[in-house]
């Protein structure tokens, strides 16, 4: 389903380190995914599982497998699935990717799991993958993750208004950040000691 993309090489790959294990999400992972991702876990997303059920989180799911340019993955620590994250607006010919449709289980949030996961992320984007480039973004409106990201050590870049039309219809403004290479070696530093500092 997520295709090989030629000059990035992007496909499906198991990434592990700093406690946890990011490898391709498989639909079998629909309930131990679903099981820790109660419904305000998708508040800011503007495509959302239709309702609480599992059959809405799997059809959720199978929607974001169908997209050629995205892979995604299913978060482990401590020997449990803890949440997804993603690869997304895979650009071969820019040698640019975007990491976003993240989130955990309540109880990972604001632990080592985010910035390790990261870390895994943007290790592999720019020291096997090549990129020049990685993007993430969200609504304007989410703080934490606007906090979340800036802790990262990304740039932000500005706010693209009107950009999104959320599944309620609400028109979403959305926070752009980014990390260049140039970038990298400083903020893999300031990665790794947040998550030393976190376990």
């Amino acid at each position: 389903m997520n295709s090989p993309l030629p000059t990035l090489g992007v496909r499906p790959v198991t990434l592990t380190g700093f406690g946890v294990t990011l490898r391709p999400y498989a639909p079998s992972d629909a309930t131990a995914l679903h099981a820790v991702s109660p419904p305000e876990t998708f508040r800011y997303f503007p495509w959302q599982p239709a309702d609480a059920s599992p059959g809405a989180f799997e059809a959720f799911m199978r929607d974001a497998l169908a997209d050629a340019a995205r892979l995604t993955f299913v978060v482990e620590h401590a020997a449990r699935v803890v949440g997804s994250t993603s690869y997304l607006d895979i650009r071969p010919k820019h040698l640019g990717v975007e990491i976003g449709a993240t989130w955990y289980a309540p109880d990972r949030r604001g632990t080592s799991v985010n910035p390790a996961s990261k870390l895994l992320l943007l290790a592999h984007a720019f020291d096997v993958l090549g990129c020049e480039r990685v993007q993430l973004k969200c609504d304007s409106r989410n703080t934490p993750s606007v906090r979340g990201i800036t802790k990262l050590g990304a740039t932000f870049e500005g706010t693209l208004r009107k950009h999104i039309i959320m599944s309620d219809g609400y028109l979403r403004d959305t926070a752009m950040f980014s990390i260049v290479r140039s970038e990298w070696a400083s903020v893999r530093a300031g990665l790794k000691k947040r998550v030393g500092a976190l376990t």
